[in-house]
C-alpha cells in the first residue's frame, strides 16, 4: 500500500479532520498520487533513509521561541510590551496572556500551510511523516539491523512526544496510529477525538516500545547531539505518567460534559490513586537510567576559571549554568533545533554602560513582582512564612559591603531584593542588582562588576517605547555569563546553547511529587527535593521549615509537602516553560492567575517614586482556558470533532 507524502494537499494529509486548513480541495481522491516514487526512493539506501529520519525530527516544536512557544509568553510568568511600535519579535503568543484567544484563528494554530509555528497542523504533519518512515524503513537494504531498530525507536519516541504535546494543549485528540490508505471511504476519514486515557495509554505504549532500543548516550556527539537517547525516553515516560495522574487528567469532573457526538466520555470521572504508583515507578526508573548514563546535577567547577571567584558567585554559576551551559551533565534533553540566541538578546539588559548605543539588545522580558516574590528568603522558605524576613526594614535600602556580590554597593534598591535565596540572584536582574560576567570575571574586586540601573533616565530604565522591562525585573537565567558587548551598535557576542527541555533536577522533583501523592511524605521524597535544594545553596526542607517557618509542621503532611514541592518546582524551573503547563495540570491556574501582574513604577527616576507597585494587567483564567480551542474550520469540515468546553 502506498501513502502520499507530497503533491496535492488533499492527498498529502490523507486525513480530513486534521488538515481542514486545506479544505479548498473540492474532491479528496481525484488526484493521481504523483510522488510515490519520491517516497520509494527515500528508502532505497541508508543515506536517503537517514534524511527521512531527520525529516521526522524537523517538526520538533520551537522550544524557547518567543514567537512560537506558548509556555514562555503565554502565561503569567514573563510579561512583555503590549503592541510595541517597532517590535523586535512577533508578539502573537503574548496575546494568549492578554486573553485574546479565539476559535476563528486560534493563537498558536495558524491557518497558513507554510507557517512553521502552527502547532496543530505541524504536529499532525509530523505524525504522518513518522508513520511513513515506520512503514518503509524495513525496505532499506544497506541498513544494519541494530541501527534500524534504533531509528525505529527514535521515530516511535517522536510520535509519542508529538501526541503528548497535542494532549497538553488540546486534551483528548484524534490519534494517528497509522496513515490511512488513499482509497479509504471518506466517512472513515472523519474520525473522533480519543478519550484522554486512551491518548495517554498510546503514548506510553510507544515509549515502552522505543525506550530500550535507544543508546544511553549519543555515540557520535559531533554529529548526533539532540538525537533521542534511552534517558530521554525514560524521562518523557515519567513526565507523561505524572501528567496523566495529575488533577487535570485524573477524575476531572469539570470536563464531564466533554463528549463525542456518539456519547463517548472524553475525560475519566473517577480519580485513580494507582496512577501515582505508576508515575512514581516510572520516575525512579528514569532516574536510575539517567544517572547510569552519567547525568548528574550540574555544579560549577571553580578550577575551570582563571579568575578568583567567591563562594557566592560559584553558587550562582552552578545555578545559571545548569540551564545555559550547553550539553552539561544535568541536561537530559535539549532541543538542538531551538537555539537561545534571539531569546538571550531580548532578555539581557545593557549592563556595560560604556556602550549605550547598542541597538540589538532589547531587554524586554519582564518577570512580574509576584514571580520575584515567589523565590524564597535566604532561609529557604517562602517569604510569607518567614517571620524574620524583612522585619522592620525600610522600603528602600542601600547595598552594603556584605551584599555586594548581589547588590551594587551603596545603590538604593527595594528592601525586598535583600536576604533572598541564591536562585533569586542567579535568575533575576533588578535595579541595583549585580550582573556577573559579560566580560568581567574578577570577583575578587567586585567594584568592577556590572549591575543593572533601571530607573527612568538610567541606562536600563524606561526609554524607547519598544525597549525595556515593564516591571523593573529582568531574566538573568537565560543569559550566558560569557556573553559580551562591544563598542559598535550591533556588537553583542552570544554564547549560544540549545534550549533545554528536560533537566535532571526536574526529574528529581517529579519523583518527589509522585511519591508524596502516592503515599504522603517519606524519606525518599525529602531526599530528592533536598538534592535540588542543596545545589541551590539551601538547607533541607526539614531543617528550613522546622527552624525558620511559622508553619513548622508543614512538610509533615501530604497537603503541606505538596505545596512545598509545587513551590520548589516553580522556583527551580522558573522561566523554562514549566510553570505554564504545571499550573494547568495541578489545576492551580485560576488561583495564580487571579493575582495581578504588577511592576515597579518604571516611569519614575527617584527611588521613593520608582519603588511603588503599579498595576500592569489583571489576568483572567476560566475553565475554557485549560485547553486550546479547535479551529472553527476544522470542526466545520469534520462534524465528528467536538469543541473544547467554553469555546
Amino acid at each position: 500500500m502506498k501513502y502520499i507524502r507530497k503533491g496535492n494537499w488533499c492527498l498529502k494529509v490523507a486525513i480530513l479532520v486534521f488538515f481542514s486548513t486545506f479544505s479548498s480541495c473540492k474532491k479528496y481522491l481525484d488526484i493521481i498520487p504523483d510522488n510515490i516514487a519520491t517516497i520509494d526512493n527515500s528508502f532505497t539506501m541508508r543515506a536517503e533513509a537517514e534524511k527521512y529520519l531527520y525529516t521526522c525530527y524537523s517538526y520538533m516544536p520551537k522550544d524557547g521561541s518567543l514567537e512560537a512557544d506558548p509556555s514562555l509568553l503565554g502565561g503569567d510568568e514573563i510579561w512583555a510590551i503590549d503592541g510595541p511600535p517597532k517590535p523586535t519579535f512577533n508578539h502573537r503568543i503574548f496575546n494568549l496572556a492578554m486573553g485574546r484567544q479565539a476559535t476563528v484563528n486560534p493563537i498558536g494554530d495558524s491557518s497558513s500551510s507554510t507557517d512553521t509555528y502552527s502547532i496543530w497542523v505541524n504536529m499532525y504533519r509530523a505524525l504522518r511523516d513518522c508513520n511513513i518512515f515506520l512503514e518503509n524503513i524495513g525496505k532499506v537494504p544497506d541498513l544494519k539491523e541494530e541501527e534500524r531498530e534504533q531509528w525505529i525507536a527514535e521515530v516511535k519516541f517522536l510520535k509519542a512526544y508529538y501526541h503528548f504535546y497535542l494532549v497538553r494543549m488540546y486534551g483528548p485528540i484524534p490519534l494517528i496510529k497509522e496513515n490511512l490508505p488513499v482509497e479509504i471511504d471518506i466517512s472513515k476519514v472523519k474520525i473522533f477525538r480519543a478519550p484522554v486515557d486512551e491518548c495517554f495509554a498510546y503514548i506510553v505504549q510507544l515509549l515502552d516500545e522505543a525506550k530500550d532500543n535507544l543508546p544511553p548516550i549519543v555515540p557520535d556527539p559531533v554529529k548526533m547531539l539532540g538525537r533521542i537517547t534511552k534517558p530521554i525516553a525514560y524521562a518523557l515516560k515519567a513526565k507523561v505518567l505524572v501528567t496523566a495522574a495529575s488533577p487535570l487528567f485524573n477524575g476531572n469532573s469539570e470536563q464531564a460534559t466533554l463528549k463525542n457526538s456518539d456519547g463517548t466520555q472524553l475525560f475519566n470521572q473517577q480519580f485513580s490513586a494507582s496512577r501515582w504508583d505508576a508515575a512514581a515507578l516510572a520516575c525512579k526508573e528514569a532516574i536510575t537510567v539517567a544517572e547510569s548514563a552519567g547525568h548528574r546535577l550540574y555544579k560549577f567547577d571553580r578550577a575551570s576559571s582563571a579568575s578568583v571567584l567567591t563562594d557566592q558567585i560559584v553558587q550562582q554559576l552552578s545555578i545559571r549554568n545548569a540551564f545555559t551551559e550547553r550539553w552539561n551533565p544535568e541536561i537530559i534533553w535539549a532541543n538542538s533545533q531551538s537555539l537561545s540566541a534571539s531569546t538571550q538578546l531580548i532578555a539581557t539588559p545593557n549592563v556595560d554602560f560604556r556602550y549605550q548605543d547598542n541597538t540589538v539588545i532589547g531587554y524586554e522580558l519582564a518577570p512580574p513582582l509576584k514571580i520575584a516574590d515567589m523565590f524564597y528568603s535566604k532561609n529557604g522558605i517562602p517569604i510569607e512564612e518567614d517571620p524574620t524576613w524583612n522585619v522592620n526594614q525600610p522600603a528602600i535600602k542601600a547595598g552594603t559591603a556584605a551584599d555586594q556580590r548581589y547588590i551594587k554597593l551603596n545603590y538604593e534598591t527595594s528592601s525586598t531584593n535583600f536576604d533572598r535565596e541564591p536562585r533569586f540572584y542567579a535568575n533575576l536582574g533588578f535595579d541595583g542588582g549585580v550582573w556577573y560576567g559579560q566580560g568581567y570575571y574578577n570577583d575578587a574586586v567586585p567594584t568592577g562588576t556590572y549591575y543593572v540601573s533601571a530607573k527612568k533616565g538610567q541606562p536600563n530604565g524606561k526609554g524607547k517605547a519598544d525597549f525595556g522591562s515593564v516591571t523593573g525585573y529582568f531574566i538573568k537565567k537565560y543569559v550566558h555569563f560569557q556573553n559580551t558587548q562591544g563598542a559598535s551598535a550591533n556588537d553583542y557576542s552570544i554564547t549560544n546553547y540549545p534550549w533545554p527541555i528536560f533537566r535532571l533536577a526536574q526529574l528529581y522533583l517529579l519523583y518527589a511529587e509522585a511519591l508524596n501523592e502516592k503515599s504522603g511524605p517519606d524519606a525518599e521524597a525529602y531526599k530528592y527535593i533536598n538534592l535540588v535544594r542543596e545545589r541551590a545553596g539551601l538547607q533541607t526542607v526539614q531543617f528550613a521549615w522546622s527552624t525558620y517557618s511559622n508553619n513548622k509542621g508543614k512538610y509533615l503532611t501530604q497537603p503541606g509537602l505538596r505545596a512545598i514541592i509545587h513551590r520548589e518546582t516553580l522556583i527551580e524551573l522558573a522561566f523554562e516553560g514549566a510553570r505554564f503547563w504545571d499550573l494547568r495540570r495541578w489545576k492551580e491556574a485560576p488561583q495564580e492567575y487571579v493575582k495581578p501582574v504588577q511592576g515597579w513604577d518604571i516611569e519614575q527616576s527617584t527611588s521613593a517614586l520608582y519603588y511603588r507597585k503599579k498595576l500592569i494587567f489583571s489576568p483572567r483564567f476560566g475553565q475554557k482556558d485549560y485547553f486550546w480551542p479547535i479551529r472553527d474550520n476544522n470542526i466545520l469540515n469534520n462534524r465528528n470533532l467536538v469543541q473544547n468546553i467554553g469555546w
